[in-house]
């Protein structure tokens, strides 16, 4: 994580008229200043380097999430971490609209106001930048567009190598990946990696518009592959057959699609694989809390989650930037608080998959949007493991007023 020096500790050492500035004396006889440039030139320390010159404003940078430390982790297996964020620019499995290969990049200049020096979530009581977590930015999987068998496997041995990792802290068993695709048939492939890695299924937390265990024959075609059954609608009913998903413990939420044909054919694909479905209609009779309950009730919080965002759970109006948009959805407000509500599960690993940028408006309020999810999702990584050590952190109370504990 990279360390931040206070801003105003920054601007004044760059200041000329204050002092010490880059390693020279500014005054001549007499307490005259000395131009910076008609000094001689003394070369700085790399302590005095890191002060001046590490701090960045949200605007400046290179494009990583929210200003982190930028490694290619995939072919630096000495730097260890413990939470990485890893682009998977990948979308030549999608139905309708393309471009989310595009996502990646997007999610992570809408995230460039996140920095460490104002990262504290207040409803967490953690920065989860400056807590015990190393996080890293840890670029993109290079996923080949031409061929999506290659593509799979390429995805698939990437969460195997990062996965079997060691992190650095001791306060997770494996390194957590959060996602930034794509399409959302990535999420065959770190089911897989996750399987393998934890040894067993892991229960799926699904948010989207769409069911996505559809059986592959609903995407008709006269001309038949067994390839193009990988596709962003039967990803789950992949993993499911292939015994990756913890069936009976999974949960779809915010579910508004047509189903196929003229009968409840994709439901009862769905009850075989061991959903919970809620729909979106349904925050108007429970709220965001009964959603929040009906999920922590069917998964717990010692359960593996697999926590699946599909920005199109969102309602187009609020997030336009995405492949298959679906009218009468969420909006961000009620999509954050329920992962904030939720941030007891055991997570070990996420994604935030389908942003396309190019169907998104001027303000990039699909990819804001995305970056804040990421935000949301890493703030209750971090506080899972501050809770397993018994922290416990003081969080005020409405309006400000008054304290409470909050276990962590």
């Amino acid at each position: 994580m990279r360390s931040y020096s206070s801003l105003a500790l920054v601007l004044g050492s760059l200041i000329v008229g204050c002092g010490v500035v880059a390693g020279h004396q500014n005054h001549g006889h007499g307490g005259k200043q000395i131009p910076l440039h008609e000094q001689e030139y003394v070369q700085d320390s790399v302590e005095e380097l890191e002060r001046k010159w590490s701090f960045e404003w949200g605007f400046s940078g290179v494009n990583s999430f929210a200003h982190l430390e930028h490694i290619k982790c995939l072919t630096t297996p000495d730097t260890p971490f413990d939470i990485g964020i890893i682009g998977v620019p990948f979308d030549t499995a999608v139905s309708y609209r393309p471009g989310a290969r595009f996502g990646p990049r997007a999610i992570r200049a809408a995230s460039a106001r996140q920095t460490s020096f104002r990262g504290f979530n207040a409803r967490a009581a953690i920065n989860p930048y400056m807590s015990w977590a190393k996080i890293l930015d840890c670029g993109d999987v290079p996923v080949t567009p031409f061929d999506n068998f290659v593509a799979l496997e390429q995805m698939t041995a990437a969460y195997l190598e990062l996965g079997y990792r060691s992190p650095l802290s001791s306060l997770t068993q494996r390194p957590k990946l959060i996602s930034l695709g794509g399409d959302h048939s990535i999420a065959l492939a770190t089911l897989r990696g996750l399987n393998k890695v934890y040894g067993g299924s892991v229960a799926v937390l699904h948010f989207d518009a769409h069911l996505d265990t559809w059986h592959p024959s609903k995407y008709p075609s006269p001309w038949p592959s067994e390839q193009a059954q990988f596709n962003h609608g039967s990803m789950f009913w992949m993993a499911s057959n292939e015994g990756l998903i913890l069936n009976g413990s999974s949960v779809h939420a915010g579910l508004r699609t047509r189903l196929s044909g003229a009968d409840w054919a994709d439901y009862e694909d769905d009850d075989s694989q061991g959903f919970l479905r809620i729909s979106s209609d349904d925050i108007d009779d429970m709220g965001p809390k009964g959603i929040i309950d009906a999920i922590m009730g069917r998964m717990g919080t010692d359960t593996p989650v697999y926590l699946s965002v599909d920005i199109d759970v969102l309602d187009p109006g609020l997030a336009p930037g995405t492949g298959t948009p679906e009218a009468g959805g969420w909006t961000s407000r009620e999509l954050i608080r329920i992962l904030r509500g939720i941030e007891g599960l055991n997570l070990v690993g996420a994604d935030i998959v389908e942003v396309a940028p190019a169907y998104d408006g001027v303000g990039e309020q699909t990819a804001l949007a995305g970056a804040q999810v990421a935000y949301e999702i890493l703030t209750s990584m971090v506080k899972r493991g501050l809770r397993d050590m018994g922290k416990v952190a003081e969080v005020p109370g409405k309006g400000g007023k008054g304290g409470g504990k909050d276990e962590l």
